[in-house]
């Protein structure tokens, strides 16, 4: 006899709250470990403006699972919203939460009028999402980065400049 399976119930997503950041800096640094600082997208995040009415988190029994944040910036003169870190404690990475977390985060940018939004990911990742590297070949992050992995959906014409506040 074969034991059924049910599906996981989806985490509870939710707005960032100031409360979180303390479990959310712990999933980070389980997450990427030390290294998460010496990447070009902590560059952004230096320098560019939170958007906490556009990060989530992801919660299951009062435990927090997964996390995504926003950032206001700009890619030359264009505004645009900046995504990342993304984050899923590993049980959790197969249940789906972590695309309930990237497609909360566009929905509420597009919502609050900035649907052009920008990260640093894996293109078949991102790609489900609307995500490609068609328009951001022109785009110069600070730092080095696999232009492969630097990532735009809802641009209209192709991206040109320094990612910048």
């Amino acid at each position: 006899m074969i034991a059924s399976q049910t599906a996981a119930p989806a985490p509870d997503i939710r707005f960032e709250q100031p409360r979180d950041d303390a479990a959310i800096e712990a999933l980070l640094d389980h997450a990427f470990g030390p290294g998460r600082f010496a990447k070009s997208s902590e560059r952004v995040r230096e320098f560019a403006e939170f958007r906490q009415d556009l990060s989530f988190c992801a919660w299951d029994q009062g435990r927090l699972v997964g996390s995504v944040r926003m950032w206001k910036i700009r890619i030359g003169d264009t505004p645009a919203i900046f995504l990342g870190p993304l984050a899923v404690q590993s049980e959790q990475r197969k249940a789906g939460a972590g695309g309930l977390l990237v497609a909360r985060a566009c929905q509420a940018a597009e919502a609050a009028g900035s649907p052009l939004v920008l990260l640093v990911g894996d293109a078949p990742y991102f790609r489900r999402f609307g995500f490609s590297a068609d328009e951001t070949r022109a785009v110069l992050m600070p730092g080095p980065v696999d232009p492969r992995r630097v990532l735009a959906r809802g641009a209209s014409a192709p991206l040109v400049g320094k990612v910048r506040a």
